[in-house]
């Protein structure tokens, strides 16, 4: 049973801020109290139907002593106690602690593993699967940074992903993906297993992580090129280096300028998502074990070709359309996901 103080709680906030934003507030705190508003309002929603229904078992109950309304009472008694566990349910989804970072637009980096060039061009595969993926969505997806291999393949590739929701649904896609199948450059026929790492960072503003300039070396270099007249001659590649933590950002546009802007706006993500590492380490001692912890060196996924099958290890997830999972049809898996995040959350809640 939820305690019906907390409940108290979260109803009188949101009537506080519904009052307030009425009588109007200044730039910066109207839009913080719009945001918590906009955060609020689903519980608020949520706890007011319970209540009702809470209210109208109640009322069925007190019918039955009247003779005129007992045939009455009776008939609505059981679908309203049947439908109790369900409004519970909800409500208590709606209270789970929400990641401040699942409404954020997110990067997404995708790297070849083992596997050489079949690993390369895994990588290009997983590539167009989130470009589908995100289309599908109608969200907008921009490459801002991609190295590609004379057969196609990706040798590093870093996309913007803006939409509503984005790393919500994108969070859970960080770690080690896994292919089995017969690689095009195999004439013998033999299936070969590679992997390609996918890593998913919240974008950060710069409010979220302060770099100081002395803090951050920054190296210019030859970009590399894919051969004959694509060959960057000028030293246009840019390094940031970020001392105290060692993170290394490359990016190897044609504008030094540009290049710059790439590599600050990956490595405030990448010094966001460490601090969001370490918070949630100190919350919980068994995060490696938790879906959507970010552990790049975790195999969630196997990708199997001769049996067109998808499966993820997480959660035992086993999907036999692996041609249209390739194609951008993710929710499947996402929404799987997702549901076993929030029965461990909720697990969490009930201890």
């Amino acid at each position: 049973m939820i305690p019906e103080e907390r409940l108290e709680q979260i109803l009188q906030r949101f009537q506080y801020l519904e009052a307030v934003m009425a009588e109007g507030a200044s730039g910066a705190e109207i839009a913080n109290l719009a945001r918590e508003y906009s955060e609020i309002k689903p519980v608020a929603e949520q706890i007011t139907a319970y209540r009702q229904l809470l209210t109208d078992l109640d009322d069925a109950k007190a019918m039955l002593a009247d003779p005129d309304m007992k045939e009455l009472a009776e008939e609505e008694i059981p679908s309203l106690q049947a439908a109790l566990p369900e409004a519970e349910q909800a409500l208590q989804l709606a209270l789970l602690p929400k990641d401040e970072a699942d409404t954020r637009p997110a990067m997404l980096e995708i790297r070849p593993g083992t596997g050489g060039d079949e690993a390369a061009l895994f990588a290009g595969d997983l590539l167009r699967m989130y470009q589908r993926y995100a289309e599908a969505r109608g969200w907008k997806f921009d490459i801002i940074e991609e190295q590609v291999t004379e057969l196609g393949g990706i040798k590093e590739v870093v996309a913007h992903i803006k939409g509503e929701n984005v790393f919500a649904r994108m969070k859970y896609e960080s770690g080690v993906h896994r292919v089995q199948r017969v690689p095009v450059t195999e004439s013998g026929g033999r299936i070969h297993t590679s992997a390609a790492t996918v890593a998913v960072l919240p974008e950060a503003q710069e409010v979220d992580v302060m770099i100081d300039p002395g803090d951050i070396r920054i190296d210019t270099m030859r970009a590399s090129g894919s051969g004959g007249q694509h060959v960057n001659t000028t030293d246009s590649a840019v390094r940031i280096t970020h001392i105290p933590t060692g993170v290394m950002v490359v990016s190897a546009e044609k504008s030094q300028h540009r290049n710059r802007e790439i590599a600050m706006q990956v490595l405030r993500a990448r010094l966001y998502d460490l601090e969001r590492q370490r918070i949630d380490g100190e919350r919980s001692a068994d995060r490696a074990s938790q879906v959507g912890s970010g552990d790049r060196s975790e195999r969630i996924r196997t990708y199997n070709f001769p049996q067109g099958r998808m499966s993820d290890h997480r959660i035992n997830l086993t999907l036999y359309k692996l041609d249209q999972i390739l194609q951008g049809d993710l929710d499947e898996i996402i929404d799987a996901l997702t549901a076993d995040n929030q029965a461990r959350l909720l697990a969490e809640m009930g201890q």
